[in-house]
């Protein structure tokens, strides 16, 4: 969902481009026909299959599921091969840095949006107050994609540019961050009970709820004197509320049921809150809300109270909801999303001053184009890997963007196809 803008950039920049999917016609659609592109069949569990096109390659870029990336990677290190991905560096990929250095290819994560342009944008920032002799005293960063309001048409508030089922395991994560010196950790069931209301100058209002570990960002961006480090999500009011009800009710489980095939989405919601004469008062009591609740109306309304059957292909409870939800909130066409990245810093100087930074993107989709998220996404991936095949990044093991060899041509090319971080500094 979020590939066709990093295809298309290659292809348009010269290189060859191997897609390479489960489904031949999804790769074809986005190849497109272009004399230098090639689209191919590959299941990602056919290892002599995927090994052959690494080896036959100079660079893989991976945007499959993150449970497959070690795997990309330790063929790339095999056949000393660069890789290239938009996820978050996993234990077992940081495992991997000194193989990849002794291979002398680079292991590339974390170089997509949220990951990736906040990292970048956040460095810029850093590494300017630190020259200047300052350090950062709180830094918070929140990121959201969303429809753009004008698309924002139903009552979740949330539209699907990628997987839903990647948006709805991101909903079961824990959290740790660094608020005025003290440590704070949430435990994913109670994720949703620690937001907050953020607002985006010229953008509007949003819940934030926090992005699983901050900590770790107080070492990797070298601000670990930092009386605050907190990195959160942005969603649209009401989304909270909403998702600690589908927790509570076991939605987020991906545990496997086989029980669930042959039922109706009443049966199995019944089954939970009781059964009773009037579904909603049910389903309100084991909320503990009122009937009229807006959490009830949105739960009705994504239809978990219908009588259509279980999806044949559904083997959790998560697949049942992530099957409605892919159905009730997807882009529809004409719809325009919206990428929102909001940056605040308070640093300090030795003289006393104080200093109030932000760093805003707002990218907005285009009609019946590429969506802002696919946009945001590939192309930080794409410019990346454009620099590395040109020599001109020669990093070798496993990294994310937040070195200036990296940050800056990325940020400038960014810039220069629209994508831009608006920065602004009040003094305290």
């Amino acid at each position: 969902m979020v590939s066709r803008p990093l295809v298309r950039y290659l292809l348009d920049n010269g290189f060859h481009v191997t897609v390479a999917s489960r489904t031949v016609s999804k790769a074809e659609a986005l190849v497109e026909g272009h004399p230098n592109g090639e689209a191919i069949p590959l299941n990602v569990k056919d290892e002599e299959k995927l090994e052959q096109l690494i080896s036959e390659a100079d660079l893989s870029v991976s945007l499959l599921p993150y449970v497959y990336h070690p795997k990309v990677a330790r063929y790339c290190i095999k056949h000393r091969k660069h890789m290239v991905t938009t996820s978050y560096v996993s234990d077992e990929m940081k495992s991997l840095d000194g193989q990849a250095r002794e291979a002398g290819v680079l292991l590339l994560n974390e170089i997509g949006l949220d990951p990736g342009i906040d990292h970048m944008s956040a460095m810029r920032i850093i590494h300017d107050v630190q020259n200047r002799g300052g350090r950062i005293a709180s830094f918070q960063s929140c990121c959201g994609a969303l429809p753009a309001h004008q698309s924002n048409t139903n009552p979740f508030g949330y539209k699907f540019s990628w997987a839903p089922r990647g948006v709805l395991l991101a909903s079961r994560n824990s959290a740790r961050f660094r608020k005025d010196g003290r440590l704070v950790e949430i435990p994913g069931e109670e994720l949703f009970e620690h937001y907050d209301i953020k607002t985006v100058p010229g953008v509007g209002d949003f819940e934030n709820y926090p992005n699983r570990n901050s900590v770790p960002y107080a070492d990797l961006y070298g601000i670990t004197d930092a009386d605050t480090v907190y990195r959160g999500t942005f969603r649209f009011t009401g989304w909270s509320e909403t998702m600690r009800g589908l927790a509570k009710l076991g939605y987020l489980d991906d545990t496997e049921r086989p029980d669930l095939q042959g039922k109706t989405y009443r049966q199995v919601l019944r089954e939970i809150v009781g059964d009773g004469d009037c579904m909603a008062c049910s389903l309100a009591s084991y909320l503990g809300v009122p009937p009229y609740a807006a959490v009830v109306k949105r739960l009705e309304w994504l239809e978990l109270t219908s009588d259509d059957p279980v999806p044949e292909d559904a083997k959790s409870m998560l697949d049942l909801l992530a099957s409605k939800m892919f159905k009730k909130l997807a882009l529809q066409e004409g719809d325009i999303d919206m990428c929102v990245l909001f940056h605040e810093f308070i640093a300090e100087f030795p003289d006393g001053r104080k200093e109030y930074i932000t760093s805003t993107l707002v990218d907005y989709g285009q009609p019946d184009g590429d969506t802002a998220i696919a946009r945001t996404v590939s192309l930080p991936a794409a410019i990346a890997v454009r620099m590395i095949l040109e020599g001109k990044i020669s990093l070798t093991g496993v990294y994310i963007p937040v070195v200036p060899e990296i940050y800056e041509p990325v940020l400038d090319e960014l810039e220069n196809m629209g994508i831009r971080c608006v920065e602004k500094t009040t003094s305290l």
